[in-house]
């Protein structure tokens, strides 16, 4: 049933909240939503649209994608013995947004380096395959011979 999903969704973003220290009034205003209205999803009466988990995830410094995965809009497409290490990096509140691609982009780099599969769900480690000219992939051991080359 969706009720479940909603219910874990609003679980998890008290939780999130509370972590990142936020009252729900500020929340709320900082997502651009009524108060009422972010109550109601924390108690798993309501469920919201892509775009208001969007704007909480924005709010709350994770990534959208967590959320949609909790409101069940996502299916989880990691691997499983990633999955814990890439939910840790995403749900982590003192890490902004870049700091987090970055994290996944070297973690992926890593288990590419030790055989264990590449990006299952093809948009955190795939930036150098628009070319060099970006320059700032910080995970291409061929091009920059960085610590983790062997």
């Amino acid at each position: 049933m969706a009720s479940l999903n909603v219910g874990n969704l609003g679980e998890f973003l008290r939780e999130q909240r509370r972590t990142a220290q936020l009252s729900l009034r500020q929340l709320a205003d900082a997502a651009g939503v009524s108060n009422p209205y972010l109550s109601q999803i924390e108690r798993g009466l309501r469920k919201p649209s892509a775009e208001i988990l969007q704007q909480l995830a924005k709010a709350l410094r994770i990534s959208a994608e967590t959320l949609y995965v909790q409101a069940g809009i996502l299916d989880e497409r990691r691997s499983p013995d990633g999955a814990g290490v890439q939910t840790a990096i995403l749900t982590d509140p003192s890490l902004n947004e870049r700091q987090k691609q970055v994290l996944l982009q070297i973690y992926e780099s890593f288990r590419k380096e030790n055989g264990h599969g590449g990006d299952p769900d093809g948009d955190t480690a795939h930036r150098s395959d628009d070319g060099p000219e970006d320059g700032d992939d910080p995970h291409e051991p061929e091009a920059d011979g960085g610590p983790h080359a062997t």
